[in-house]
């Protein structure tokens, strides 16, 4: 059961798309992606959906459903959709520009690039540890907001300077633990040696350069637009679509997740990353992206998550209501991407096995035989039985008072607290043990998973009050 907590929580979600395929194939067809997809998007319950492979230069790609749900606004071939955490790549070749107009040394500590890290705890990481995320920042540091002042939007340098006062929660380069807070630090970076916003430094220096025209960095002028695919995250057995707006903490997340792209300018994207070709940066500092970083980090290179058995360099991203994974060979020129505008629900809805299989198929293999989801199914329906549970517990209590109030004794005692101790235990394994399995806190994991959050609240705030409820009435009517 944990393993699907973990699956779906902020920093891994990704992992599992990637499964290995089961048989190899010459080359996937449109038209089995499509047979894949006629089984699979009913299954995830996904609203809409847009994909792109890219085989030796040869792109075939579709598009399903709709950008809101209900709407009937299709999802086109030019349709962008936030790109999560398939930004950090984006950043990652950023710093290599940066890296070749010698701007940045990768083995310099932060401290000599922003003056905010000036004698603070995380002043000796260095560039590289940052970009292959062991720079010793968790994912829970990485999760946490720090524009918490009411009314106060941070820029991304605002953020920084507030993350360069926290110390990071190990030692640098010892182990490796995803963390969004290092790319917010790497986009800081790009800012201060190049002059320009980070947002405007990515869309003239890359975006435009490769022709991405329906891509852009969140909270630019832009803006959402009504063409841009909305999420939608999970309620209760169905879905519920995320309010669409002009985020402006946008701008100071887009290092670590805030890129807006189209399937169709991500495989424009693969395709420079895989043509073994000078251009926006070296082959050879492409290739260096695509390796191992260090020895702390030996699957995952400079903004990639790397698959060293099978070849394979990729990266998902998931933000509230979007899952979406782009993936490249690293010996064949062959990639792809997928998009799908609705988060996972926990075990029903699961749009994780759609991004695997076109994961699959942009590598020329069959998907997986989906793996089963019962764990994170019993786990749901769980929650949702157990806030009823409790209320026919009161009920029950009230009935037999009598019996209640009797009991004396070791045993009498035991019977009579234990309860309380449990839902104690049970209410801080769902409000805090949980969260930081997941790596975010549970402000954030309700952005992703309202309706798992509210059962959490609802079945602790319950079930303490069932134990309580019970006390009172035991010791409050004895003679």
């Amino acid at each position: 059961m944990w393993r699907y907590l973990v699956v779906y929580g902020l920093a891994v979600l990704g992992v599992l798309c990637l499964t290995p395929p089961a048989v190899s194939q010459a080359g996937a067809q449109s038209s089995d992606v499509e047979a894949f997809l006629d089984d699979a998007m009913p299954a995830a319950s996904a609203p809409g959906l847009a994909w792109a492979i890219i085989d030796a230069g040869e792109v075939r790609s579709g598009v399903r459903g709709e950008l809101v749900a209900g709407s009937g606004r299709r999802v086109t071939e030019d349709t962008p959709f936030p790109l999560g955490s398939i930004s950090k790549s984006f950043t990652a070749l950023a710093i290599m520009q940066q890296v070749e107009a010698g701007q940045v040394d990768l083995d310099r500590p932060i401290s000599a690039y922003l003056d905010a890290f000036e004698g603070q705890p995380g002043a000796a990481i260095t560039i590289r540890q940052l970009l292959s995320h062991t720079s010793g920042y968790s994912t829970l540091q990485g999760n946490q907001s720090h524009a918490d002042q009411p009314g106060h939007v941070a820029s991304l340098a605002d953020s920084v300077r507030q993350l360069a006062l926290t110390p990071p929660a190990g030692e640098a380069g010892v182990d490796w633990q995803y963390s969004n807070a290092n790319y917010l630090v790497l986009g800081a970076l790009i800012e201060t040696v190049s002059g320009r916003e980070f947002g405007d430094y990515v869309e003239t220096r890359i975006l435009d350069p490769l022709g991405m025209e329906d891509s852009f960095v969140g909270g630019s002028d832009r803006g959402i637009g009504e063409a841009v695919a909305i999420g939608h995250t999970p309620w209760f057995g169905g879905r519920r679509p995320v309010a669409a707006s002009d985020d402006p903490m946008a701008r100071a997340m887009a290092p670590a997740g805030g890129i807006v792209g189209s399937a169709a300018d991500v495989t424009r994207y693969l395709a420079m990353m895989m043509n073994g070709e000078d251009d926006l940066i070296t082959a050879d500092h492409k290739a260096m992206m695509l390796q191992p970083a260090s020895a702390a980090s030996p699957f995952y290179g400079f903004g990639w998550f790397l698959d060293a058995g099978a070849d394979t360099a990729y990266h998902t991203g998931l933000v509230p209501g979007i899952e979406t994974v782009a993936v490249l060979s690293r010996s064949e020129q062959r990639g792809g991407v997928g998009l799908v505008n609705a988060n996972s629900g926990m075990g029903f809805g699961v749009t994780g096995d759609i991004l695997a299989g076109l994961s699959a198929y942009a590598l020329g293999n069959m998907p997986a035989t989906g793996g089963g989801h019962l764990g994170a199914q019993s786990f749901y329906l769980m929650l949702v039985g157990t806030p009823i549970l409790f209320l026919a517990g009161i009920v029950m209590v009230w009935i037999r008072r009598a019996g209640l109030r009797a009991k004396s004794g070791p045993v009498g005692l035991f019977s009579l607290w234990f309860p309380l101790v449990s839902t104690l235990a049970m209410a801080w394994a769902f409000l805090d043990l949980m969260p930081r399995l997941f790596g975010a806190p549970l402000m954030t994991l309700s952005l992703y998973q309202p309706d798992m959050v509210i059962l959490l609240i609802a079945s602790s705030v319950i079930g303490v009050s069932f134990a309580v409820f019970r006390l009172g009435v035991a010791y409050t009517g004895r003679r």
